[in-house]
């Protein structure tokens, strides 16, 4: 008699015991009155799948008393049977509950089966749209509102500044809440505060400049805790194979934030006048809020609609999982890798802060376009930022897919990510034309970019527990950058020349190649 019809004959007995025993890669043991009997596991397991995907009716049909089975026969063996005693139903029907299962998943809608994982990374990217549509709109409104209220390139550099006077402040408070707390509540608190400050830029500046002052720093406040709580919730969200890619799309997000804000700031204005850039940005914060308060969960553990596969998948892979109750500030800051995160950073966010702050003031004053042609020019280097961030994410993962250690993949890409930048802003003393102008600012932006996979994909790899908290505190140097930067910028422009402006971030750029190449790590140092 063959497998088939030996399991058949035994469902329609119902008066026999049996117990079963199957494990992948061993023999499945059927135990009855007749004897014990032991099947190889993937012809078994094969047979039982398909009598699991037909009804009874389709694999027994009764005729005067027998079964008919059109079967061939196999060869089992003889085996000792199994303690355990299960009846040979209960193990069809768990086969059939795995395969009604595998259909339901199946037929569920589109949107339902797609990764839970890609939508917090959306919803992170969408956050980070939001966070430069709402910075950047003051680059473009500083131009009418200086001349409407008579302030001096240094009281602008001043105003720009007042940003990261609050966004200082929480770099290591939004790590150390997100990590203990979790990022969902932490990223909402975010993006509601920063899009109530922007609302109120233009009533702050009608009362005077210490109002502007402090609205700019407590919108600075929102976004500082932006970064910690995306790497906190990234951390635990996404697998490592997925990390530099993940981080470069959500990064992306601020790139494309600055696209869309240079280039609907100018429309605004001319239309409606500067105040409505704040008022409109701001507004759109609540529609983000809506949609993140009901899709985002700040673990896989606490989100009831995640399906079991992609539970499994992101457990199985992901490296941050329990929440962190202390913080081990003596054991981060002894470690030569942390310090290597922290210049970098800052060397890093020179270049960065000045060219997001003061770029359409450049084209304005030195290649002598209208506040429209600021704008819109001053979009392609973004565009070209959120481009090169994510070719840069997928080499980066690619590299490592193909078994190059990650500590050399994060060297070569923020090597790019400084050596680049540097190049390229040399250049702009020697070009004649608007055009090459422009296309030099493009070049160094897309380079700059390949930061998201060097630095900014580092603090998960060597202390992924602690990644928000790390994040802060290299970005706490990185937004010191951006107020000194920003400041500076104001008063050498005042005192000299944009030339001089390029070279201080130049020689910052090759400090920060040198420490990150000599001290700066991909392997985990910290659990």
């Amino acid at each position: 008699m063959s497998a088939r019809a030996l399991l058949i004959s035994f469902y329609s007995a119902p008066k026999h015991q049996f117990s079963s025993r199957r494990t992948l890669g061993s023999d499945f043991t059927i135990k009855s009155k007749l004897g014990s009997r032991s099947f190889s596991s993937e012809k078994t397991i094969f047979h039982l799948i398909r009598i699991s995907s037909s009804s009874r009716n389709d694999l027994v049909r009764r005729k005067s008393g027998k079964v008919w089975a059109d079967v061939k026969s196999e060869r089992y063996d003889v085996v000792e049977s199994t303690p355990e005693s299960v009846k040979l139903e209960d193990a069809l029907s768990d086969v059939v509950l795995r395969n009604e299962d595998c259909n339901d998943i199946s037929a569920l809608p589109w949107w339902k089966q797609f990764p839970k994982r890609w939508v917090i990374v959306i919803l992170c990217f969408s956050a980070f749209l939001l966070c430069n549509m709402d910075r950047v709109n003051m680059s473009i409104a500083i131009l009418p509102m200086s001349s409407e209220f008579h302030w001096s390139p240094t009281t602008v550099g001043f105003i720009q500044s007042s940003f990261f006077w609050g966004y200082l402040l929480t770099q290591i408070a939004g790590g150390i809440w997100a990590d203990t707390v979790g990022g969902k509540f932490v990223l909402a608190f975010g993006v509601v505060w920063w899009s109530i400050a922007t609302a109120l830029t233009p009533i702050a500046a009608k009362l005077g400049l210490p109002f502007l002052l402090v609205v700019r720093a407590f919108m600075g406040i929102g976004e500082g805790v932006a970064m910690p709580a995306m790497n906190n919730i990234l951390s635990k969200w996404v697998p490592v194979a997925e990390r530099s890619r993940s981080l470069a799309f959500v990064y992306s997000g601020m790139y494309l934030g600055s696209v869309t804000g240079l280039a609907f700031s100018p429309m605004l204005i001319h239309n409606l006048g500067w105040p409505s850039v704040f008022y409109s940005f701001g507004s759109l914060g609540t529609v983000w809020f809506a949609l993140w308060i009901t899709k985002a969960h700040s673990s896989p553990l606490d989100d009831p609609e995640l399906l079991p596969e992609e539970k499994k998948l992101i457990l199985g892979n992901s490296v941050s999982k329990e929440p962190v109750k202390s913080i081990p500030w003596k054991l981060i800051l002894s470690k030569p890798p942390v310090w290597a995160l922290i210049v970098s950073h800052f060397c890093h966010n020179w270049g960065t802060f000045i060219l997001l702050t003061w770029m359409p003031t450049y084209y304005h004053q030195v290649l002598k376009f209208n506040l429209t042609e600021s704008g819109l020019f001053a979009v392609f280097p973004w565009l070209t930022m959120a481009f090169s961030a994510n070719l840069g994410g997928w080499i980066a993962d690619t590299l490592v897919s193909k078994g190059v250690s990650v500590t050399n993949v994060r060297k070569i890409m923020q090597t790019i990510g400084f050596l680049g930048p540097a190049f390229f802003l040399t250049q702009l003393s020697h070009v004649n034309s608007p055009a090459m102008a422009v296309l030099c600012m493009a070049c160094s932006q897309g380079t700059d970019a390949f930061s998201q996979s060097g630095l900014y994909s580092n603090h998960q790899d060597i202390a992924p527990r602690y990644s928000g908290v790390l994040l802060g505190l290299s970005n706490t140097a990185g937004v010191l950058a951006g107020v000194f930067g920003t400041a500076a910028t104001g008063y050498i422009l005042q005192h000299g020349s944009w030339d001089d402006v390029f070279k201080v971030s130049v020689g910052l750029y090759l400090a920060g190649t040198v420490i990150w190449n000599l001290f700066s790590t991909g392997e985990k140092i910290i659990d």
